[in-house]
């Protein structure tokens, strides 16, 4: 059932001071570019004003944006642009400039080093742990993100942790 309503611009603002920073997080964690990330960002919430007639409330809109980021993040990772363009990562040039480089490199290594073993994961792996751990979605609201049952989200956690202890030699704790 549609809704003949449309949404105030000023709840899609509302929206992105209270959801934009885990939005902007979840695209980057998928993207891994900060520009690219940022337009995501941008397309998430026009997205949310556009698709609001659309919007049921089985979720919260919470959880309704963080769906919509994924499937965002999805789409520009299968497009044809990100196949042929590889974007330079400035932060890392900048990095090995300042005075603390060696330890702000091993840090961004060891970052980047977990999320590259997140998303070496199949997906329903991989979307289960964007959720739970870096949005902290609880597993009702994970549940409910990704469109599966309770129980589902629970065992992919479990297995998904299992792999993630083999790529990264047994260091995931939690």
């Amino acid at each position: 059932m549609k809704r003949q309503e449309t949404l105030p611009p000023l709840e899609v603002e509302k929206w992105m001071r209270e959801y934009g920073t885990e939005i902007l997080r979840i695209a980057y964690l998928y993207v891994g570019d900060i520009q690219i990330a940022e337009d995501i960002f941008q397309e998430v919430f026009l997205k949310a004003y556009q698709g609001f007639a659309d919007f049921q409330e089985k979720s919260s809109v919470k959880t309704w944006l963080i769906r919509i980021a994924i499937n965002s993040c999805k789409d520009y990772l299968k497009s044809a642009w990100k196949r042929r363009v590889t974007p330079m990562d400035e932060a890392t040039e900048q990095s090995l400039r300042s005075p603390d480089a060696y330890e702000q490199v091993e840090q961004e290594a060891d970052a980047e080093k977990v999320r590259e073993a997140v998303f070496s994961l199949p997906e329903q792996y991989r979307e289960v742990i964007v959720c739970f751990f870096y949005q902290e979605l609880s597993l009702e609201e994970t549940a409910q993100a990704l469109h599966i049952p309770v129980g589902t989200v629970k065992s992919r956690l479990s297995r998904a942790k299992e792999k993630l202890k083999v790529v990264l030699g047994g260091g995931l704790e939690g």
